[in-house]
Order: C-alpha cells, then sequence, then structure tokens
C-alpha cells in the first residue's frame, strides 16, 4: 500500500524551554524521522496540518496555552485520522497526580505521556509506535479512497452498459434496487416502494414457476444465475429483463443474498421474434426480394443514366477549362482594345478644353474604360500572363488609402479591425493587381459571413528560408481572416483550381482565388490558406521586400468647380457611387435645376443643418454606415416638409421597413425624373 505523502509526514515540536526541544529533535533525527521544532503554540498549531506524523509537546507548553484551534482542528478529523500527542511530563506526573494533564487527555484524544528525564530508547520507541499508527491511518486513507473510486467506476460502468443494480436478501426477502432497476420494471417513481411482492407480481404467470426453478437451483449450487422472463409493466405493456445474480455469504454462512444486475432486453427480443416471423415467411420474403432487386435495377438504370449527366459535365468542365486556357490571350487583346478606346478619350478631352459638359461626359466614358481594363487584368491574372508593374510601395499606406472601399464592401454587419504597424519595408507590388486581390479575399470573407461577423487585415513582417511556394529571403505578410463559414480540407485543396467555387450559380466565377495564386507567383511571393469547417478562413500574401524606397505618390487631381447655374429647384442629390451621382446631376443640371451633391448621409445632413436652401432630396437607398431611409427619418426631423425621393435597385424595400416614401427604381431615364420632381414639386402641373 502506497502511503500518500509519506515522504513528508513529520514529528511536530513543541518545547520553547530549554533543550527539550533540541534534544527530541536530536534524537528523532538518529533514528530517521524527520521533524520541525515549533516556536509558538500559533506555529505549532499551524504544523499540525500539514502531514503531521505525531506530535511532541511538554506539558508545561501546554499548561497555559489557548488550546481552542488545535482542539476544533483535532474534532474536524476525518474518520480515518486520529493524530498521536506524545507529551512530555515532569517526573512524578502523570493523569492520575495532576488535573492539568486529565484536561489534556480528553482535549487532544489519541496521548502517550513521557516523564523527564526520559531514556533515549524509550523516547525513541514511542516515536516509532506513534509513526507506525499514524502511518496505518494513511493506509486506511488510502483503502477508503480505493474503495470510493471503485464503487464510481462500477457505478459508471452500470450507466455506460444501461444496467440495473439488484440484492435480495434471502432470508428477510429486502429487495434492494437502483433507480435504473426500478425502470427496467416500469416504475419510475423513485418514491414509491419496490418490493420482493412487487417483483415476484411483475412476472407473467406463466414465467414464475421456470423462474423460481431457476433461482433454487443457483441458491443449491452456488452457481451464478441467469434467466430471462417477460415483465408486466403497470401501465399493462409487456417487456422483456434479464437477470444475472450470484449468491453471496458473509463470513458466519448466515445472512445470505442474490446480488446482481438486471438488463432491459426488449429490443434483443423483439428482433428475435421478427427474425423468426420472417424465417416462417420465406416465401413472402422471396417474392419481397424479387421486388427488391426490380427496385435495385431500376436504382441502377437511374444510377447509370446520372452518370451519364455526370460525365456530360465533366466535358463540360473540360470545355471550360479550355475556354480558361484562352482567357489569356483573348483578355491581352481586349485589353490592347480598351487602350485605344483610353487613348482616344483623353485626347479628345484635351481638344474640348471649352466644353465642360464635354469634359464631364468624357471623364465618366473614361472611369467606364478603365473599369473594363480593370476586368481583362483579372482575366489575364487568371491566366497569369498580365503585364505587370511591379515597384516598391509602402503596404501601410496603400491597405490604409483602401479603408472606406473596404467598409463599403464588407456593409454594416461585419467589423473591421486593422492592424497597420509602422515602419514595415516597402514591397515589390503591382499596386492595381494587389488593391483587386485584396479587395477579392474581402468579398469572399464578406459571403462567407452571411449572418455578420468580423475581418481583420493585419501587417506582418516575416523572413523565411527557401520552400516549395518561396524562395529564402525577407518579407512583408498580409494577413486577411475572417470569423465565417470556413472551408472543410478538400475545399481548401481546391480553393485555387480556375472556375472552382462554392458560391450558387451567378454569385462568383471562380477565378478570384485563381487569380491572386497567379499574382503572388509573378511576384516571387506566395499565396498561403488556412481554414477549419466553422472556424473562418485566413488568408496571407507574403510579399518580397523591396531592395529600393517607394517614390513619391502623384498628387491627386483637383474636381471642377460645380456648376452654378440657375435653375427651377434647388435638388440635394445623394448617393456614394460617384459615376451615379455624376450621371444624376447632368440629368438634373440638363433639365435646368441646381444641384447640391453629396456622397454620403452625414454630409447631406450636414448641408441641411447648414441652412441651404433645398426644395427636394434624392437620395440612393443602399449607402455605407446609413442607407436612404435612415436618411430620411433624419431629414423629416431637420426639415420636416421637405419632399424626399428614395432612388433604389430593390423591388421591395428590405423587411422590416415601412416608410411611406416616393421611390424611383434603377437605372432611370431623364423623363422619369422629370416625372417625378413634377409630382412632388408640382402636382397641378404633373
Amino acid at each position: 500500500m502506497t502511503i500518500p505523502n509519506a515522504g513528508s509526514i513529520k514529528a511536530v515540536i513543541h518545547a520553547p524551554l530549554g533543550r527539550d526541544a533540541s534534544v527530541a529533535s536530536a534524537l528523532l533525527d538518529e533514528a530517521r524521522i524527520p521533524s520541525v521544532i515549533c516556536a509558538d503554540t500559533a506555529a505549532f498549531g499551524k504544523a499540525l496540518r500539514d502531514d503531521a506524523a505525531f506530535a511532541l509537546v511538554t506539558e508545561e507548553a501546554l499548561r497555559s496555552a489557548d488550546l481552542r484551534d488545535i482542539v476544533a482542528f483535532l474534532k474536524e478529523q476525518p474518520a480515518w485520522s486520529d493524530l498521536p500527542f506524545i507529551i512530555l511530563t515532569l517526573r512524578g506526573g502523570g493523569p492520575e497526580s495532576s488535573q492539568d494533564v486529565v484536561r489534556l487527555t480528553e482535549l487532544l484524544g489519541n496521548v502517550t505521556f513521557l516523564e523527564r528525564p526520559f531514556r533515549p530508547a524509550t523516547f525513541i520507541s514511542l516515536a516509532r509506535t506513534a509513526l507506525k499508527s499514524r502511518q496505518r491511518q494513511y493506509e486506511a486513507r488510502g483503502h477508503i479512497e480505493e474503495l470510493h473510486e471503485s464503487e464510481e467506476r462500477l457505478r459508471t460502468a452500470l450507466v455506460a452498459g444501461r444496467l440495473g443494480s439488484i440484492e435480495l436478501a434471502l432470508g428477510t426477502r429486502k429487495l434492494t434496487t437502483s433507480p435504473a432497476c426500478r425502470a427496467i420494471f416500469g416504475r419510475d417513481d423513485a418514491d414509491a416502494p419496490f418490493t420482493y411482492r412487487d417483483l415476484v407480481a411483475a412476472l407473467p404467470p406463466g414465467d414464475r414457476s421456470r423462474v423460481a426453478a431457476l433461482v433454487g437451483e443457483s441458491l443449491r449450487t452456488g452457481t451464478d444465475l441467469a434467466v430471462e422472463s417477460r415483465i408486466l409493466w403497470p401501465d399493462g405493456t409487456v417487456h422483456w429483463a434479464e437477470l444475472r445474480a450470484r449468491l453471496v455469504l458473509d463470513r458466519t454462512g448466515a445472512n445470505s443474498r442474490l446480488v446482481g444486475v438486471a438488463s432491459d432486453i426488449t429490443e434483443r427480443k423483439t428482433a428475435e421474434a421478427t427474425l423468426r416471423q420472417l424465417n416462417e415467411t420465406l416465401e413472402e420474403r422471396v417474392a419481397e426480394r424479387t421486388a427488391e432487386l426490380k427496385e435495385a435495377h431500376a436504382a441502377r438504370l437511374a444510377e447509370i443514366e446520372h452518370r451519364q449527366k455526370t460525365e456530360e459535365q465533366l466535358r463540360q468542365v473540360q470545355k471550360m477549362e479550355m475556354i480558361g486556357q484562352l482567357t489569356g490571350g483573348v483578355a491581352h487583346d481586349f485589353n490592347n482594345l480598351l487602350m485605344v478606346v483610353l487613348g482616344n478619350l483623353e485626347l479628345l478631352r484635351k481638344h474640348s478644353p471649352d466644353d465642360a459638359k464635354g469634359i464631364r461626359l468624357i471623364d465618366g466614358a473614361l472611369q467606364g474604360a478603365r473599369r473594363g481594363a480593370a476586368l481583362t487584368q483579372r482575366l489575364l491574372a487568371f491566366a497569369r500572363r498580365q503585364d505587370l508593374k511591379a515597384e516598391p510601395r509602402d503596404l501601410v499606406g496603400l491597405v490604409g488609402g483602401m479603408t472606406d472601399l473596404i467598409e463599403r464592401s464588407l456593409g454594416p454587419g461585419i467589423e473591421l479591425h486593422l492592424d497597420l504597424p509602422a515602419g514595415l519595408p516597402p514591397v515589390m507590388v503591382d499596386v492595381n493587381q494587389l488593391e483587386l486581390a485584396v479587395l477579392n479575399l474581402v468579398v469572399n470573407a464578406r459571403d462567407a459571413m452571411p449572418d455578420g461577423g468580423s475581418l481583420s487585415i493585419t501587417l506582418q513582417p516575416a523572413e523565411t528560408a527557401a520552400a516549395q511556394d518561396l524562395p529564402a529571403g525577407r518579407y512583408v505578410r498580409l494577413i486577411v481572416g475572417d470569423t465565417g463559414q470556413g472551408m472543410a480540407g478538400e475545399t481548401l485543396r481546391r480553393a485555387t483550381e480556375p472556375f472552382f467555387s462554392t458560391k450558387g450559380v451567378g454569385k462568383g466565377t471562380g477565378l478570384g482565388l485563381s487569380m491572386i495564386h497567379g499574382l503572388m507567383i509573378q511576384l516571387n511571393g506566395a499565396l498561403r490558406m488556412t481554414s477549419e469547417l466553422g472556424n473562418g478562413t485566413r488568408a496571407e500574401l507574403w510579399l518580397p521586400v523591396a531592395t529600393e524606397a517607394p517614390e513619391a505618390e502623384p498628387a491627386p487631381e483637383t474636381a471642377p468647380p460645380p456648376d452654378d447655374s440657375p435653375a427651377s429647384y434647388t435638388i440635394l442629390v445623394v448617393d456614394d457611387d460617384a459615376l451615379i451621382a455624376m450621371s444624376t446631376v447632368d440629368m438634373l443640371e440638363d433639365l435646368g435645376h441646381a444641384v447640391i451633391e453629396a456622397n454620403s448621409g452625414e454630409a447631406a445632413l450636414e448641408i441641411l443643418r447648414n441652412g441651404r436652401a433645398v426644395d427636394l432630396l434624392i437620395t440612393d437607398y443602399s449607402m455605407p454606415r446609413m442607407n436612404g431611409a435612415q436618411l430620411a427619418d433624419a431629414t423629416r426631423r431637420l426639415r420636416p416638409g421637405l419632399p424626399v425621393l428614395l432612388a433604389t435597385g430593390y423591388a421591395e424595400l428590405p423587411e422590416g421597413r415601412s416608410l411611406d416614401l416616393p421611390r424611383i427604381g434603377k437605372p432611370y431615364r431623364q423623363e422619369q425624373v422629370a416625372a417625378e420632381i413634377r409630382r412632388l414639386l408640382n402636382p397641378g402641373a404633373a
């Protein structure tokens, strides 16, 4: 038996006067019994709680001491513990001659008295006796703990096996059962008694004699009992139970009892009855099997048809892969055509310096053509054949400058967290392509979080040895992580394949990650992705550190001054898309109205707060931070009588919106806008 803390138990000595403490400690050391000397009663009481083997204390040290804490500790000892005390008394003292000694015996309990001066051999003998007594107490504690653990394991095994314990005292017919056993007999009420008479009554009359014979045989021969029987539940239903028990005798041979377990075998018996019935109806089974084979044949034919369709889909996929191979060349030629368009538009703009309206129209066409050029760059990136303009750039400024665009792409339900530390080295990137790659990752993350979540963009310096996907060197990692749905292993492995997409039909081309992968290879970097289903996705763009300093960015072009031509009405136009806003402004000014333009709800409210004269507010619905309906609410509070026209691409407003606002659907024509203005501002002329 292993004694808990056997290496740390020690004698606790409290003899503050004279040399008793040092002499006793020296004698215990010679006997290889560890000890500790306590200078006062408080320290002595505390040491008794630290696995003390026994206490050695002088009578005079305890005579006037406050023993309440020590006595309370002794009373709270567990059942296995009885701490031994050795009290050193003066010659001639003892329980029969000293009331104080008697008091100590009553207070401390397990006490042995030793007169001083004492013989060392006598002292060591008493100490070893006390130590052995304490060790046996620790052994008893170990047995108690093992018994408790054994009971817990048995209880766990019974629960795991769905077994109920049962014990029957043969002399008194006293029946003891567990709740699980009573449930097997249909007795779920824990407070209701379940007696031996109830047990017998639960057996059908036809089974009682058989069960009684088996029990009698087990009692006569001492063999284990194993019996199966039907059980009548109180609600009248019939179940099956199996009882396995063993005869247990005490040392005197009397008070014998049957101890065992019961289990519910209703499902097994039902299955056996079903099997017998099936064996007895073989012809019916053959007919059923024939029908099953016919169904299986039909299913096989359907499977063949499905395989043919799958092969057709495979051929379609192969065709798409071939198209993907051609995409690079086609996109390259298309990009050249766009360059012609862009060049001619720019020349036309230079040759029309006095036509401000024409200049604005040309600028809008230029921006549309540039968007087409960006699309062709995406196709070329997929084919890894685009002509990159890699240059040293500061990633902190580049990513920071995209914050507004990223927030608009994410929408209001997703939190954005940026970690852009200063002092990072410049990296070699193509600015336009990297911005497109980051936006692709942001949009993918947004689509993976339909119920909202958080997206983090982090920049970190990194250095690596030569790897399969990266040459050795210094890098800056651009990490985009989300809390979305994540991807399973097979999906993650195919994520960068061309045309592979987990999005629904019409919601993704399958080119985004493939484009990013190709871009990173061309930049001598790498795309690394980790994901777990249900735990989000983490995409890392490893960009090589530049050896040159970045060049200064060109200053942005100054926007032309607004046209203050007179008009019939003053209209405030709010739209976060600059091209749509410009088109709307041109329409309204062409109709003869004065127009004030704002690119957000906050900017529009600021204009209204400043007291600008406005006859009509035309606002887009879908805008970041404040949508058109929220802007209309705020506008009504500022100017209750100001008409508001809501421009929206939705056929209906989202659920929960019941604003009574006039609306105009996108895309709209100039005459539609004119009709709405007449209806709102001049009803009589409409």
